[in-house]
C-alpha cells in the first residue's frame, strides 16, 4: 500500500500536530513495514529528519505556485499512484484530478466551535469552512477521541458511520526508564524542588492554570510550570502568584528527554483544562508513572482512565481539596500511579498503529 500525507505539520510544528504527525509516522513505518508512506511538503526540515531515514518514509517536494496545498498537492499525491492520502490536520486538498484515491483526514477537536471567545471570527469562519469541506470530501474521518467523534456529528453533521476514533499515542521518551543519575542531572539543571506539582501545556485561558496559582494560595505546594506563555493572560497568573503567595517556578528550553524527566521527578501532575480534544499530557503523565489531577470535562475522563481524579475545572475549592488529599497521602499515590500505567498500556504504539491500519484497509 502506497500512503501519501500533508506533511506540513510533521515538518513545520514543534509541537501539538507536528508531534501528532511524526508519531503517526513512525509507528506505521515500524509496524507496518511492508507499506509505503509518502510525505509531502514544500520542504523539509530538522523536524522529524531521522524518519526520512527509514527505508519505508520518502519525501516529495509539492508542486510550486500559488496555495498549492490546496490545489496540487493531491494531484501530486495522485501522480505517484498512492492508494490512499491523508490529511493530518483537519484539511484535504480542494482540487484533484480522476485517478482514484481515497481520501482520509484526522480531525482532532472543534474546539472553536465549543468555546469561540478564544478565536477570532475570521479564524471561526475559515477553521469552519476548511472542516466542513474536508469531512465532505473524506472516505474516513480519523476522531482522536470519542469526544471529538460526537462533536463531529454535531456540528459538521457527518453520518456516524463515516467517522472512527484512533486515540493518540505519544513520544517515546515517555515510556523509556531514565535512571537515577539521569533524573539527578535534570532535577540539578532545572534547580526542580524535591517535591512538586507540575503542569505542561500552553499558558492560556482554556488550559486553566489561573485556577490551580488560586488553589495553592499560601500552601507552600510549590509548582512547576512547562509550557509558553500567552502574554494577556500571563499577566494575570503573575499577579494572583504575588496575591496568593504561590510558590511558581516556569521552565523553558526543555528538551523532549528532559521534560519525560520532570513527569518522572513530579509528585503530582495537574491538567484542569475547560476543554480539550484529547490531552496528550495526561498521557505521558501515566506514562510516567505521576499520579494525574484532570477535568471531568471533555475527553479528558477518556485519556485519564479509572485512577485518575477529576476536578471540576471552575471549581478552585474543589481543585485545593483534590490536590491536597494526594499531596498528603503516599499510599493513595502509589496506588492510582500503578493503576494509571496499567490503563494507559492501551495508548501505546502497537494498538494505534493496528486501529489506523484497520482504517486503512477498510477503503
Amino acid at each position: 500500500m502506497k500512503i501519501a500525507y500533508d506533511a506540513k505539520r510533521f515538518f513545520n510544528n514543534s509541537s501539538g500536530l507536528g508531534n501528532y504527525s511524526r508519531d503517526l509516522i513512525r509507528i506505521l513505518a515500524s509496524f507496518f513495514p511492508e507499506n509505503q508512506y509518502i510525505l509531502i511538503n514544500k520542504n523539509q526540515s530538522e523536524k522529524g529528519k531521522e524518519f526520512l531515514k527509514l527505508p519505508n518514509v520518502s519525501f516529495l517536494p509539492s508542486s510550486k505556485g500559488t496555495m498549492s496545498r490546496q490545489f496540487k498537492m493531491g494531484i501530486d499525491a495522485q501522480g505517484l499512484d498512492a492508494d490512499i492520502f491523508h490529511g493530518l490536520s483537519g484539511e484535504l486538498p480542494l482540487k484533484w484530478d480522476k485517478k482514484p484515491i481515497k481520501k482520509v483526514v484526522t480531525i482532532h477537536d472543534l474546539i472553536f466551535m465549543r468555546f469561540p471567545e478564544y478565536y477570532s471570527w475570521f479564524d471561526r469562519k475559515i477553521h469552519l469552512w476548511k472542516f466542513r469541506k474536508a469531512a465532505q470530501s473524506a472516505d474516513k474521518i480519523i476522531a482522536i477521541s470519542e469526544q471529538t467523534k460526537q462533536d463531529i456529528i454535531h456540528y459538521l453533521k457527518v453520518p456516524e458511520d463515516k467517522i472512527e476514533v484512533v486515540y493518540q499515542g505519544c513520544h517515546s521518551s515517555f515510556k523509556e526508564n531514565q535512571s537515577q543519575e539521569t533524573l539527578k542531572k535534570i532535577k540539578e539543571k532545572f534547580n526542580l524542588p524535591d517535591r512538586f506539582l507540575l503542569n505542561v501545556g500552553t499558558v492560556e485561558p482554556r488550559k486553566n492554570l489561573l485556577n490551580v496559582v488560586k488553589a495553592l494560595k499560601d500552601s507552600k505546594i510549590p509548582l512547576v510550570v512547562v509550557g509558553a506563555k500567552k502574554p494577556k493572560y500571563f499577566k494575570l497568573i503573575e499577579k494572583e502568584i504575588r496575591k496568593g503567595n504561590v510558590d511558581v517556578q516556569f521552565l523553558s528550553g526543555v528538551s523532549m528527554e528532559e521534560l519525560a524527566g520532570i513527569y518522572k521527578l513530579a509528585e503530582i501532575f495537574i491538567y484542569p483544562s475547560f476543554f480539550e480534544g484529547f490531552g496528550i499530557p495526561v498521557i505521558e503523565a501515566l506514562f510516567s508513572e505521576t499520579v494525574v489531577i484532570t477535568s471531568n470535562t471533555s475527553c479528558l475522563p477518556e485519556a485519564g482512565g479509572p485512577d485518575s481524579v477529576y476536578v471540576n475545572p471552575g471549581n478552585v475549592d474543589d481543585i485545593r481539596a483534590k490536590i491536597l488529599f494526594l499531596w498528603e497521602n503516599e499510599s493513595e499515590r502509589k496506588r492510582r500511579e500503578e493503576k494509571g500505567l496499567q490503563f494507559v498500556q492501551k495508548f501505546n504504539d502497537e494498538v494505534i498503529a493496528r486501529d489506523l491500519m484497520k482504517v486503512y484497509e477498510s477503503l
